[in-house]
């Protein structure tokens, strides 16, 4: 436990070491500010409701290429920079090292959409907003980042460049928000059994996360996102190994 600490605390301190941190945090903000409150997209004022649906309606959209461009540099700009065999000849085991670097990155994505909160104030005083509602999206919707993260992460360890994990992260995130659309099972019903059309709208983070964020917090779609990132952190653990041993 203690070397994912410390892990952990390395990544996080590193995040504001430089104005990257902060450039994304304004980034987010201003954005999530700008869908939610736009006549042309979110209409939060002509819709005459007391929610954050508008609000929550991008974030998939807001993660797939803003998740991926924090995910791109944690293990890609050790690899490129060499400092990935100085980590590897720490005692530290891959599994402690990859966990910390997710849990930083994870906690990083967190504070930035806590810093949304005066959104949830806006609505609680422009109306009675369905609060449970309100705090079963923003769980959904950390979790989902946590998915991308984890997806991102394990990119990141494949490659050296980082402008190549962030196009790789944002391709494979696209694919899994599109899993559950009709023109993909539509693609799939020619050839692919029905357990398999199941199984690949089973990967939707669209269609889960867009159930959560209508205050539907049910267990298979908890469980689908923690088993998502323990998976890809089995696989980035992995391939970290790998590369020790090499």
């Amino acid at each position: 436990m203690r070397p994912m600490l410390a892990v952990l605390r390395r990544e996080l301190a590193g995040y504001f070491a430089t104005p990257v941190a902060y450039v994304f945090i304004v980034v987010f903000l201003v954005l999530t500010g700008v869908f939610t409150f736009s006549e042309e997209l979110g209409n939060f004022f002509s819709r005459g409701q007391a929610d954050l649906a508008p609000f929550f309606s991008f974030h998939p959209w807001l993660y797939l290429f803003l998740i991926p461009a924090i995910s791109m540099r944690l293990w890609a700009e050790e690899r490129r920079s060499g400092t990935i065999e100085l980590l590897l000849t720490l005692p530290i085991p891959p599994w402690a090292a990859v966990t910390g670097k997710f849990l930083a990155a994870w906690a990083f994505t967190g504070l930035a959409l806590a810093l949304t909160f005066p959104m949830w104030i806006t609505v609680s005083v422009l109306g009675r907003p369905d609060h449970g509602a309100i705090v079963t999206a923003y769980i959904g919707s950390f979790l989902m980042a946590g998915g991308f993260l984890a997806v991102g992460a394990c990119v990141s360890a494949m490659t050296k460049s980082q402008p190549v994990a962030f196009v790789l992260t944002t391709v494979a995130c696209f694919l899994l928000l599109l899993a559950g659309f009709p023109f993909v099972q539509d693609a799939l019903a020619g050839w692919a059994p029905p357990l398999v059309r199941d199984a690949v709208a089973g990967l939707s983070f669209l269609t889960r996360f867009d159930a959560i964020s209508k205050g539907v917090l049910a267990l298979p779609d908890l469980l689908f996102f923690l088993a998502l990132i323990g998976a890809a952190l089995a696989a980035n653990a992995i391939i970290i190994d790998l590369k020790k041993a090499a």
